[in-house]
């Protein structure tokens, strides 16, 4: 299951890489950073399904809130929703 999330995060990647403005790297180079801390705590978890993954991913965005501009965090958090679409699809 992990390897699902770390698969669909790379090829998000690779597409903002590619594709993305300024914004959009931003976006994802910082959530990539709590995605892998994220995983991390997953692998030593029992639940490691996409529900477990979303109220991770979104614990870790709270804290975000407190550390980030509100547009950065807007920025964000809309890069968590896009890569959460891939990763459920």
């Amino acid at each position: 299951m992990l390897e699902k999330y770390e698969q669909a995060l790379q090829h998000w990647l690779v597409e903002i890489v590619a594709n993305g403005d300024d914004d959009a790297l931003f976006a994802s180079g910082y959530l990539q950073g709590h995605f892998a801390v994220v995983l991390a705590e997953l692998e030593a978890e029992t639940e490691q399904g996409a529900d477990a993954l979303a109220t991770k991913m979104n614990d870790c965005l709270k804290q975000a809130a407190k550390e980030l501009e509100d547009s950065d965090y807007r920025l964000v958090e809309h890069a968590w929703l896009e890569l959460q679409t891939r990763i459920v699809s």
